[in-house]
């Protein structure tokens, strides 16, 4: 069974008689069934052809044809009206998200500061907008600063904004959405984030072209940044990905199989931070010593060199100046192996209960990786069963903002199960 036909945009007036269209004709159940696979597959590249899709669903041209037109007339993509000759076979439509359609924003918290996007379907973000911490850090008034930060950006655009969702530095809880060991800020541990956040975004004006109620979610920023290496970045193709990272303060850590991220039994899974790697090393924030967290973030790394960071200035960009140094003072050079052999101790024990086929590092561990990556293959060869035949390919992430990639693909989930909600208010 086909979807009914839509009418093909044509110029600037077809397009909202189109969606008028969609309102008036539900698309039978089989059409209404590959809507979302198809975005999903369009949102992530893997299809930029309707040949290509038309293989990925495995259905007939017309049936690809009718849910591409059923797409394009919700606004989420564009279909290119002129075959493009490439290769094997007839000429193929070009398939391309729209870059007029709607927006979600993204936002994330992190120990010295607040990040906050808008963006669009296939992983493109606009520029982030970076704030400093509020005075008082409780909280109501840190969620409502990142809220009210967020319904700035969609009262500048006209893009229609359909959600909001936020990455915290801290483990987030499964259904209930409440932060547990939020130790940056000294929250109340259990602080039910999900619902604050949820009353601080209501209270927002984000302009004429928001939905109202804006559906609001959180999770944690390591798990989010997984979720978009995996579809957008360095993770792409892999069936068992772990992302390791560390961002301003602390270590994160992810587990995504075969699409889904392995959360656990109550979204608590994968604290790799807290692995000890040494156990007379530094105090960590838990009440251990050695742990990951405290042994490889950018805290670890100035102590390592005997140094002060600035202050003022976000440590994380100090940290991986401090790692391209490395090349040329003896000192850098020495703090960096110093704490690529911790961090290679902490992969190691993780893949060997894991067993990825890929680890992708993010945040300072990146530029760790830059600066020695042969010395940090071998230690993890060295301490991992599979590391020693080769088999745990370690990458640096690929995208600049995975966190807020990630916050982005919370936000458009649910558009991505059911594209046609994008009608609902």
């Amino acid at each position: 069974m086909q979807l009914s036909p839509s009418s093909p945009k044509t110029g600037p007036e077809a397009a909202p008689d189109a969606r008028r269209d969609v309102l008036r004709r539900p698309a039978p159940d089989r059409g209404r069934t590959l809507l979302g696979p198809a975005l999903s597959l369009i949102h992530t590249g893997q299809t930029p052809t309707r040949s290509a899709l038309t293989r990925a669903l495995d259905v007939t041209r017309a049936t690809a044809g009718a849910v591409t037109a059923e797409l394009e007339a919700l606004g989420l993509i564009t279909v290119d009206s002129r075959p493009a000759a490439g290769g094997r076979g007839r000429p193929s439509h070009g398939l391309a998200i729209d870059p007029e359609g709607p927006v979600v924003v993204a936002g994330q918290i992190h120990a010295d500061g607040l990040s906050v996007t808008l963006a669009g379907l296939g992983g493109l973000l606009d520029p982030p907008v970076q704030l400093p911490l509020p005075a008082a850090t409780d909280p109501v008034r840190m969620l409502r600063a990142v809220a009210e930060a967020g319904a700035e950006l969609a009262r500048s655009t006209s893009r229609r904004c359909l959600g909001a969702a936020l990455a915290l530095p801290n483990p987030v809880t499964e259904p209930d959405g409440a932060a547990l060991a939020a130790l940056h800020f000294a929250w109340p541990s259990g602080t039910p984030v999900a619902d604050l956040y949820d009353v601080e975004v209501g209270r927002a004006d984000h302009g004429p072209h928001a939905l109202r109620p804006l559906p609001t979610a959180v999770a944690n920023d390591a798990n989010l940044g997984a979720l978009a290496e995996y579809r957008h970045g360095a993770g792409r193709g892999a069936r068992h990905l772990l992302l390791v990272t560390s961002g301003h303060r602390g270590v994160g850590g992810a587990l995504v199989i075969d699409g889904r991220l392995h959360t656990g039994s109550a979204g608590l899974a994968l604290e790799v931070g807290h692995l000890t790697v040494d156990p007379h090393g530094r105090p960590c924030q838990c009440g251990n010593r050695g742990c990951l967290n405290s042994e490889t973030d950018p805290d670890a790394l100035f102590a390592a060199a005997g140094l002060t960071p600035e202050p003022g200035r976000p440590l994380l960009d100090q940290a991986r100046e401090l790692c391209r140094s490395a090349a040329t003072d003896e000192r850098a050079r020495s703090a960096v192996e110093h704490v690529i052999d911790r961090l290679g101790l902490g992969l190691a024990g993780v893949a060997n209960i894991l067993n990825p086929d890929r680890v992708v590092l993010s945040g300072l561990h990146l530029d760790l990786l830059e600066a020695a990556p042969e010395r940090l293959r071998a230690v993890v060869a060295e301490r991992c069963l599979w590391g020693r035949s080769g088999r745990v390919p370690i990458v640096g992430a690929e995208l600049a903002h995975s966190a807020l990639a990630g916050a982005a693909e919370l936000a458009w989930r649910p558009y991505l199960a059911d594209p046609q909600s994008v009608l609902v208010g």
